[in-house]
Order: structure tokens, then C-alpha cells, then sequence
């Protein structure tokens, strides 16, 4: 932590033309949240989340959210604000970010950036645009009967005969991101990645991480996280969602932690399986996440 701390106060300190931001970055379950609110005291400021999932209200234990105790009195943004049926996309999020950072800044603090979506921040710190493309629903409805003939990993194995660099960004239970994407390479012949439009940098970014490059430590937080979660209640989170009256195969629904949920609630696995499995998805998603952030100048291996 003191590491991280000095690597701050020199940003603080330090002239810069361009407004500063720290963004806080890293894998599932490797303590960003703790370093977060610990650096958000140090240097008295407030704190935006990017993470994908807990925009979502009710998605709370599932998504790791942070809790309000853990939060003490720091301010946080861009949490609990969609429903879990609702669409969100990359664009909507920078469009919602930028007023709040230009708000911190006026308060003269530099916000801090914390999670583990590294659309959501290469979205900032890089600004790009994606350029927005009207959907083709005959060819999503066709993708989604394939789905439900051949099921998840099959749509996944399509993308990444065509694009595997970014296939391995998303994870096979991701199917509405996989269906997007095998659209987007359907009618232009490029991935997604290549669509970004780089601008001018907008910030003067520092990134910190606090992952160590343990693999194996990180894996036991991952697996010790899960068991967590169903301590705390996860089965009957999905299920108080579940009773609001989401459609389980929802987008949102559809991702880490809740599938297997659901499909335990169906009788379609033991509970032993259903944690297997999360645990499993988690570890699978930490090594995409790994393979993202090795842009951001720290070696993650």
C-alpha cells in the first residue's frame, strides 16, 4: 500500500497540462476496491466505478459490489443505475463519465477510476468512439436460435475463428456481447477493436494496480471470494431478482455468478457444481483480463 501511495502523492505533485486522473485496474477478486478507498482518503477525493456489471441495481453480492460500510464516507459514482434488463453500452458510459470527472475536477480533486471493465477504461483513458451501428435484428434472431440449439460456447468458437483477439476479451456466457460482435465482423470485416476511433488524450493518467502477478494467490482469493458470496447470500439474491420478475436468460442474467445460480435453482446441478463452476468462470475471466491490461505499461505476469 505504501508503494502505491508515494506512486500518488508524485502524480499529485507533479505538473501536468492535462487534468489528472488515477485509474485503478487489475482482475477479479485481486483487492481494487480496498486500494480504491484507501488512495480516495489519502488524497481526499471521490471514486467512479467501471464495471460493467454493477451499473445493475439489485446485482450486488454476484458483482462484488462494494458494500456502503466499505465505502465509509467516500463518494461513489456510476453505481445501481440500470435495472438488469436494461441495455448499456460503452458509449452511454463514457457520455455519463465525463460530466461526473469534470464535476470532481471543478472541486479541484483527481477522481479515481476503479474497476475491472477494460472497455470501460481504455474508453477513458485512451478516448476513443466507437462508431454507433444500427443493429440487424433478422441476423441477431438467427444467432440467438443457433444459441439455443448449440448453446453458448459454440456462438464463442464462431468469433474466434474470425477474431480470437477479441473473442478472448469476452467470456462464451457473454452471448449477447458475442452476438454483437460476430454482427459487427459480419458486416464490416473487422473487429470491434479496429472501429475505435482514437482522439486526443483528454487526461493525464496514472495507472495502479494491486495485483502482484501471483497467479496462484490470486486464484485462492478468487475461489475464497465465491465461497464468500454464497455465504452472504448469493442464491437468494438471484432469487429475489428472479421473483421481481427479470427473465432469466436477460442479458445481465446471462453472465458470471448468475447463470450458474440460476441453472442450480433449475435443478440442473448439484450446489458443489454450481460453485465449481463460478469459481471456474472467474478464474477463465481473470486470465482475459490479464491479456487486456498488459497495455496499460505494468507487467501483469
Amino acid at each position: 500500500m505504501q508503494i502505491h501511495l508515494e506512486k500518488v502523492r508524485k502524480f499529485l505533485e507533479n505538473h501536468s497540462v492535462l487534468p489528472k486522473i488515477v485509474i485503478i485496474y487489475g482482475p477479479t477478486a485481486c483487492g481494487k476496491t480496498a486500494l480504491s478507498i484507501e488512495l480516495a482518503k489519502y488524497s481526499d477525493t471521490e471514486i467512479i466505478s467501471a464495471d460493467s456489471r454493477q451499473i445493475y441495481r439489485y446485482m450486488d453480492i454476484g458483482t462484488g459490489k462494494v458494500t456502503p460500510k466499505e465505502m465509509q464516507w467516500i463518494k461513489h459514482y456510476m453505481l445501481d443505475i440500470r435495472n438488469p434488463d436494461e441495455e448499456y453500452s460503452v458509449g452511454a458510459y463514457q457520455k455519463e463519465i465525463f460530466p461526473i470527472i469534470s464535476d470532481i475536477h471543478s472541486r479541484e480533486k483527481v477522481p479515481i477510476l476503479c474497476g475491472g471493465t477494460g472497455l470501460y477504461l481504455d474508453s477513458v483513458a485512451f478516448h476513443f468512439d466507437i462508431p454507433p451501428r444500427e443493429p440487424d435484428w433478422e441476423y441477431r434472431d438467427s444467432l440467438e436460435l443457433l444459441r439455443q440449439e448449440k448453446w453458448n460456447q459454440y456462438l464463442w468458437d464462431m468469433l474466434a475463428t474470425q477474431d480470437k483477439e477479441y473473442a478472448e476479451t469476452i467470456h462464451p456466457n457473454s452471448h449477447h456481447a458475442v452476438i454483437r460482435a460476430l454482427e459487427v465482423w459480419r458486416e464490416t470485416g473487422k473487429s470491434k477493436s479496429e472501429l475505435r476511433v482514437k482522439k486526443d488524450p483528454l487526461f493525464d493518467v496514472l495507472f495502479l494496480t494491486p495485483y502482484d502477478g501471483n497467479r496462484e494467490k490470486l486464484y485462492e482469493r478468487i475461489n475464497a471470494r465465491i465461497e464468500q458470496m454464497f455465504q452472504l447470500g448469493l442464491i437468494d439474491e438471484v432469487k429475489s431478482i428472479l421473483e421481481k420478475g427479470y427473465n432469466p436468460d436477460c442479458k445481465w442474467l446471462s453472465t458470471i455468478g448468475y447463470k450458474e445460480v440460476i441453472e442450480y435453482l433449475d435443478g440442473k446441478s448439484t450446489l458443489d457444481e454450481c460453485k465449481a463452476k463460478i469459481q471456474q468462470g472467474n478464474r477463465n475471466y481473470a486470465k482475459r483480463q490479464l491479456t487486456w491490461f498488459r497495455k496499460y505499461n505494468t507487467s501483469l505476469d
